[in-house]
């Protein structure tokens, strides 16, 4: 009951309050993913990985899914790897790390704070 109310308010915070009892073939791309990312977050995990969350989202839904992660690190103490090419996600990063061709270029602390 706890995890489904928890879902209900990320759902809510990430906009989808309309679509709550719609079914999963009724969504657009877009909300499928949010709903995945607040399926993911309902049981508060304390290592969240996060491939591209914010992929196919408009730029006011990935600053809310960047927020909330934000929001979990910080204040839920939360372990948050994101792997991403959005520079906007990479810049409030503790730590960067960037591949080329599958190896490890650099891996530097980042100018903002997560």
């Amino acid at each position: 009951r706890e995890i489904s109310e928890r879902a209900t308010q990320l759902l809510v915070g990430l906009d989808l309050e309309a679509e709550l009892q719609k079914r999963p073939k009724q969504l657009s791309g877009g909300q499928s993913q949010r709903v995945a990312i607040a399926r993911a977050l309902a049981n508060e995990p304390a290592i969240i990985l996060a491939d591209e969350p914010t992929g196919n989202l408009d730029s006011k839904t990935s600053a809310t899914v960047r927020q909330i992660l934000r929001d979990l690190a910080s204040t839920h103490r939360r372990a948050v790897v994101v792997v991403t090419h959005d520079p906007r996600f990479a810049e409030v990063a503790d730590r960067q790390v960037t591949l080329v061709d599958g190896k490890i270029k650099s891996g530097v602390p980042a100018s903002g704070s997560y």
